[in-house]
């Protein structure tokens, strides 16, 4: 894990496939949730719509979602930026930003070890939860339970408990 829990998170700006550039700062969100995600792993896919159904309930609270794929995409083509772009047309537009790591640097620098690595960071940019977004990928009715309990704690002021809970799903494709 290279950030801690109350740390800074490290900045970045990233290209996103539906367009343009993303970066961290600058949004005056009251919480930003970063995860790792990508078209292929089948824990990411399980944990899509939950992922999404958090962010349209969230958004009138004034929470940030962004979306990131640090695989290698050379090695694994359905990971590649294109691949991003053609999955993000043929699905409609997702309620967030879907951005690429190409150089893995933002996924070293957070420490992102899985797909889904889910980051809740508060109105400060420092993480408050890192871990899975619920107990159990193959179970819908969980509806992301982990990520919302730590949203609800960082919109309310209080740290969430727990702070952290293992990333569960595939490994991050390095170079």
């Amino acid at each position: 894990m290279a950030i801690e829990i109350s740390e800074h998170a490290p900045g970045f700006e990233l290209p996103a496939a539906g367009g343009g550039r993303e970066a961290l700062e600058g949004a005056g969100a009251a919480a930003t949730v970063v995860y790792w995600t990508c078209n292929h792993c089948p824990y990411a896919l399980a944990w899509h719509e939950r992922m999404l159904d958090a962010d349209r309930d969230y958004a009138a609270r004034g929470v940030r979602f962004l979306a990131i794929n640090s695989n290698d995409g050379e090695r694994y083509p359905a990971d590649s930026f294109e691949a991003m772009v053609e999955r993000i047309e043929s699905e409609g537009e997702w309620p967030h930003p879907y951005l690429h790591d190409p150089d893995q640097a933002v996924a070293r620098a957070w420490g992102a070890e899985k797909t889904p690595h889910v980051f809740v960071l508060d109105s400060e940019l420092r993480l408050r939860y890192h871990g899975a977004p619920d107990a159990d990928h193959e179970d819908a009715s969980h509806a992301a339970a982990y990520l919302r309990e730590s949203l609800d704690a960082v919109l309310e002021g209080r740290e969430p408990e727990p702070a952290t809970t293992p990333a569960v799903g595939c490994g991050i494709k390095w170079r």
